[in-house]
C-alpha cells in the first residue's frame, strides 16, 4: 500500500485487504488490549495504592481519571498530527513514550508522583487510538471487511478486560501495585517491532498548515471544563468551579469559531452535520461515561464489600469479557441483514437491563453483579462495534485520523467524566450515608478517613477491636452499596434515552453492505451544500 494521493471519499470498487493487513490488525489490537488492561488492573490496584500511598479522596480520583483527562485533551491534536506526519510514525513514537512513562508510574513513591506519571501516560496514550482506528480505515477500504475488522479490534478491549484481571490479580497477590504498570512495557515493545514490520504508512498528502494555536486552545478548553466539573461534583457550587467551566466554554467557543474560518482546521465540522456521525458519537461517548463510572464501583464492590482477592475478582469479571468478545464479532454478521439502529438499540436495552439488575444489589449480591455485568457487556459488544464503524466510515480516508480522534475524544472525555462525575456522586452518597450511620466509639480522625473512601474504611476497621471493626465495615458496606445503586440507576436512565435517540436518528441506515454509501453521501451532501467551513457550522 502507498500513501493516499487525493483519494476520493466516494468509491466505485473497493480493493479487499490481504494477509498482511489482517496480520497488521493483530498488531493494532495491542494498544486496545493494553488500554483495557490498564483500566482493569488500576481498578484492582486501588486498594493497594490507597494502603501504600495514602492518597486523599481527591488524589485517588485524580489517580484514576487524570490519564483519561490528558488523553481527552490531547487526542484532537494527535489525530490531526498523525494525518500530517504519518499515522504509523506517530503510533511508534507514542508506543515508545508509553512504555517509558509506565516505568515512571511503577516507580512512584507518592500520590503526587503517580498523578504526574499518569498525566504523562495520558499524553503518550493520545497517540495510540487515533492512529489504530485511522489505519484500520485505510487498510480495509472494503466496507464489509472493515466492519469485521472493527469488530475484531473492539474485541481487543474485551480481551484486555479478560486478561487484565488475571494478570493484574496475580501480580497484586505476589508483587507491589507498581508491577501492574510494567505490563505495558513488553506490549509496547511488541507494538513497535510488529508495527515496523507489517504496518503500512498513511498520511494526508496535502495536509495544509498545522494549527498550533488551535491545538493549545482545544487542550485548554477540555481540561478547564473537566476540572470545573470535578470541582462542582466534589465541592459544590463555588467560584473556582464556575470560573474553570466558564473559561473552558469561552475557549471552546473561540476554538470552534477559529476552526470555521481556517482553510485547514483541526476538526472537520462538516462531520457533525451528518446525523449518523453525531448520533453514533453520542452513543459511544455516553456509553463509555456509564461504563467507566459503574466499573469503578463494581471493582471495589467485589474486593472491598464481598472480600474477594484481586485474582478472585478478576475471575468473576471474565464472563462479561468473553460475552463482549462474542457480541462484537457477531454484530458485523447481523448487520448484513438487520438495520444498524435495531442492533445498536438492542445492545443499549441489554445494557440498561444489566444496570437495572445491579441497582438491586445488596452487600452480598455476587450473582446480581456478575449477571448484570454479563448483560452490560453483551450490549456494549453490539452497540460499540457498529457505532465506531459508522464514525470511522463517515470521514473521507485522508481525514480518518482526525475523525478517529473525535471519536476517541468523546470516549476518553466520557470515561474521564464518568469516573469524575459518577464516581464523585457515588462517593458523596457513601460519605453522607456512612456519616449518618457511623458506629459509636470511632474517633473523629478515624471517622474522617473512613468517610473519605471505602479503602480508608477498611484500613480504619483493621486497626479497631474486632466488634468495632466489624460494625464499621457493615456500615461502610451498606453506604457503598447505596452509592453503587444510584450510579447504576443513572446509567440505566442514560441508556434508555440513547435507545430512543438511536431508533430515531439511525433508522435510515440499512444493512452493513449499504450503510457506507449512505454515510459518505451524507458527508458529501453537507460539503456540497456548504462548501465553506464558516457556513457549515453556522451560528
Amino acid at each position: 500500500m502507498t500513501n493516499l494521493q487525493g483519494v476520493s471519499s466516494k468509491k466505485t470498487a473497493s480493493p479487499r485487504a490481504g494477509l498482511r493487513e489482517w496480520i497488521g490488525l493483530a498488531v493494532l489490537m495491542l494498544p486496545t488490549i493494553l488500554i483495557a488492561m490498564d483500566l482493569t488492573v488500576l481498578h484492582l490496584a486501588i486498594p493497594s495504592i490507597s494502603e501504600d500511598l495514602q492518597p486523599t479522596s481527591t488524589q485517588l480520583l485524580w489517580i484514576t481519571d487524570i490519564y483519561g483527562f490528558m488523553i481527552a485533551g490531547s487526542l484532537i491534536t494527535m489525530g490531526t498530527l498523525g494525518d500530517r506526519i504519518g499515522r504509523r510514525r506517530l503510533l511508534m513514537i507514542g508506543a515508545a513514550a508509553f512504555g517509558a512513562t509506565s516505568i515512571l508510574a511503577a516507580s512512584s513513591t507518592s500520590a503526587g508522583m503517580l498523578i504526574f506519571s499518569r498525566a504523562l501516560l495520558g499524553i503518550a496514550g493520545a497517540t495510540l487510538m487515533p492512529s489504530t482506528m485511522s489505519l484500520i480505515r485505510n487498510m480495509f477500504p472494503d466496507s464489509r471487511q472493515r466492519t469485521a475488522a472493527i469488530g475484531v479490534w473492539v474485541s481487543g478491549f474485551s480481551a484486555g478486560s479478560a486478561i487484565g484481571p488475571l494478570v493484574g490479580g496475580f501480580l497484586l497477590e505476589h508483587f507491589s501495585w507498581g508491577s501492574v504498570f510494567l505490563i505495558a512495557v513488553p506490549i509496547m515493545v511488541l507494538l513497535v517491532v510488529g508495527g515496523l514490520l507489517v504496518l503500512p504508512e498513511y498520511k494526508d498528502p496535502n495536509p495544509g498548515r498545522f494549527d498550533l494555536i488551535g491545538a493549545v486552545m482545544s487542550i485548554v478548553a477540555v481540561l478547564s471544563i473537566i476540572f470545573g466539573v470535578k470541582q462542582l461534583a466534589e465541592i459544590g457550587l463555588d467560584l473556582l468551579a464556575l470560573g474553570a467551566i466558564t473559561l473552558g466554554l469561552i475557549v471552546g467557543y473561540l476554538f470552534i469559531r477559529r476552526q470555521r474560518l481556517l482553510p485547514d482546521p483541526l476538526i472537520d465540522l462538516k462531520l457533525f452535520r451528518v446525523p449518523a456521525f453525531s448520533a453514533s458519537l453520542m452513543t459511544y461517548g455516553v456509553g463509555i461515561f456509564v461504563a467507566f463510572g459503574v466499573g469503578l464501583f463494581t471493582a471495589q464492590y467485589l474486593q472491598l464489600v464481598l472480600g474477594l482477592s484481586p485474582m478472585e475478582a478478576g475471575i468473576w469479571s471474565l464472563p462479561g469479557a468473553v460475552i463482549s468478545i462474542i457480541a462484537s464479532n457477531t454484530a458485523p454478521r447481523l448487520a448484513r441483514r438487520i438495520r444498524t439502529a435495531y442492533i445498536v438499540a438492542a445492545g443499549l436495552i441489554s445494557a440498561a437491563v444489566g444496570l437495572a439488575i445491579i441497582a438491586q444489589a445488596g452487600i452480598d449480591s455476587l450473582g446480581l453483579v456478575v449477571g448484570g455485568n454479563l448483560l452490560i457487556s453483551l450490549g456494549f459488544g453490539f452497540a460499540f462495534t457498529l457505532t465506531i464503524d459508522m464514525v470511522v466510515a463517515t470521514a473521507p480516508p485522508e481525514r480518518a485520523g482526525a475523525a478517529s480522534a473525535i471519536a476517541e475524544t468523546a470516549a476518553e472525555l466520557g470515561g474521564a467524566l464518568g469516573i469524575a462525575v459518577l464516581g464523585t456522586i457515588g462517593m458523596l452518597i457513601y460519605s453522607h450515608q456512612l456519616a449518618a450511620t457511623m458506629p459509636p466509639g470511632i474517633s473523629a480522625e478515624a471517622a474522617v478517613a473512613a468517610e473519605a473512601t471505602l479503602g480508608g474504611a477498611v484500613i480504619v476497621a483493621a486497626g479497631l477491636p474486632a466488634d468495632a471493626g466489624a460494625a464499621l465495615m457493615s456500615s461502610a458496606s451498606y453506604a457503598f452499596v447505596h452509592g453503587l445503586q444510584l450510579v447504576a440507576f443513572v446509567g440505566m436512565i442514560a441508556f434508555a434515552g440513547l435507545t430512543a435517540l438511536t431508533l430515531t436518528i439511525l433508522r435510515h441506515i440499512r444493512s452493513e453492505t449499504a450503510h457506507e454509501d449512505e454515510l459518505e453521501m451524507g458527508y458529501e451532501t453537507v460539503a456540497s451544500i456548504s462548501p465553506h467551513p464558516e457556513l457549515i457550522a453556522g451560528d
